[in-house]
């Protein structure tokens, strides 16, 4: 698709969205798995279940643009989970030091997602897919409050992993 209007550009941004949000639907259990914490499994567990859902919200947005969401694959996401991968094979980290470093990996997905959930949102405004647009807005809020829980949670987390672990 050539990206000479705003529509496409809106379109091609969705696919991206569409490949980050499948990633991250792998990339959750296993950070489930790895977290100590059972606030941070829960929160992980959460999040797919909330991810599930806003999969399907991309999927009826294609559905209304009559056009398929394949057909990009979303390279930052990919680089992200990389990097929460990485964390969880280090062996030498303790329990506790991982869960705020998965956090930090999960709030980085956060915030590429919030970023690209609110330019779509934008251009399906201005392009006069209102409907589309506040399917988005549910999914940026969603997004947003995520991002608020994992952060209430770094609060009491990475107060645990500044304390020496035990000898």
């Amino acid at each position: 698709m050539k990206l000479n209007s705003l529509h496409a550009l809106f379109v091609n941004e969705l696919r991206d969205l569409y490949s980050a949000e499948n990633q991250l639907l792998k990339a959750l259990p296993r950070m489930a798995k790895a977290a100590k914490s059972p606030d941070l499994k829960k929160a992980f567990t959460d999040h797919l279940e909330e991810t599930k859902g806003q999969v399907k919200r991309l999927e009826q947005i294609f559905e209304t643009l009559e056009m398929n969401p394949k057909g990009k694959k979303c390279k930052a996401m990919e680089g992200l989970v990389e990097e929460g991968k990485e964390l969880m094979e280090e062996e030498d980290a303790s329990p506790d030091v991982l869960d705020a470093g998965l956090i930090a990996a999960a709030q980085r997905v956060e915030h590429y997602e919030i970023a690209g959930y609110g330019t779509v949102r934008t251009f399906a405004a201005l392009l006069g897919h209102d409907d589309i647009a506040a399917t988005l807005q549910e999914t940026l809020d969603e997004e947003g409050a995520c991002n608020e829980k994992l952060t209430e949670l770094s609060e009491k987390i990475n107060v645990e992993a500044e304390e020496p672990a035990e000898a």
